[in-house]
């Protein structure tokens, strides 16, 4: 039946005269305003959060959320943890380019148990791995320690060598032979690498590059031949010391023809019994010609 008389004059709602659940969201027009203040001890998720698009919240306003307190302007991505915790202020920033800064002290920390550490103290930087397990450095073709000018320290190509430099300048170089060093070589220590050779058929191989010092004691006569001389233009030498059986067999020996003797003549083995006679041989040319030299007969 409709209303007879005057219309009533409209009356504002309060809170006091909502009771729970008596209104919903179809009873609030997307128009209405509501102010944020009025939320007092409300816990909203990120979706309900969203019913404040377009609102502008001060940081009074702010503060009914869950307790935060902070400027507006503190709130953004980096100050939510995920835990869900609202710090009031980050030091770590990213900037429009993706650039991610870490402040002097602050650390990048990757693992459980902080496995592995990078950050800048102020003075110097550091790369610390402190967990289990070995730190692998992986690259492809080339891997490079450099200046900040970009001279290089240390060379590593991925099927061929390791190589250090020196003001830029590679001085040391790995190689499938072993190692081949640019300048002077000062050693506080040199050693020689040691190897008893054997005769198999009367036949005895001295390998040049198993040493520089060799030895064999005779068990029957045999002829030698050196193996594996370096190319021509590097010099090498080695010393052997050849040793009589202990029955004073008297067993002779052969050496190669490539071996030029001083006076064109081989020297005689000792042949008393456990006798050491000692030779050296020396050669520039990659074994072509081989200088031999008695340094000692009737050792021992």
């Amino acid at each position: 039946m409709p209303y007879i008389g005057n219309q009533p004059a409209p009356q504002n709602v309060n809170s006091d005269s909502i009771t729970d659940g008596s209104i919903v969201n179809a009873d609030i027009s997307p128009s209405a305003a509501i102010a944020i203040s009025k939320l007092d001890g409300v816990t909203a998720t990120n979706t309900e959060l969203n019913i404040l698009d377009g609102a502008t919240v001060t940081a009074a306003e702010l503060n009914k959320l869950d307790g935060f307190t902070g400027d507006v302007n503190d709130l953004n991505t980096v100050d939510v943890t995920t835990l869900g915790t609202v710090e009031a202020s980050k030091v770590v920033t990213a900037d429009a380019n993706g650039d991610v800064t870490f402040p002097d002290g602050e650390k990048a920390l990757f693992g459980t148990g902080n496995d592995l550490q990078m950050y800048h103290d102020g003075s110097n930087s550091y790369i610390l791995d402190n967990g289990t397990g070995v730190l692998f450095i992986d690259a492809s073709s080339q891997l490079q320690l450099r200046s900040a000018a970009q001279d290089i320290y240390v060379q590593c190509i991925e099927d061929s060598g390791v190589n250090l430099f020196w003001d830029n300048a590679k001085k040391l170089e790995t190689t499938s032979a072993g190692v081949d060093v640019t300048g002077e070589l000062i050693a506080d220590s040199y050693n020689e690498t040691y190897a008893a050779v054997t005769s198999s058929s009367n036949a005895t191989t001295v390998d040049c590059e198993a040493g520089n010092a060799f030895s064999h004691t005779l068990t029957e006569n045999t002829t030698f031949t050196f193996s594996n001389p370096p190319a021509s233009g590097t010099a090498y030498s080695f010393s052997i010391e050849i040793i009589q059986d202990a029955s004073a067999s008297g067993f002779t020996v052969t050496f190669p023809a490539s071996v030029d003797w001083p006076s064109a003549t081989a020297p005689t083995l000792t042949a008393t019994a456990s006798a050491k006679d000692l030779f050296v041989f020396y050669t520039r040319d990659g074994g072509t010609t081989w200088l031999g030299f008695t340094a000692g007969q009737a050792l021992g």
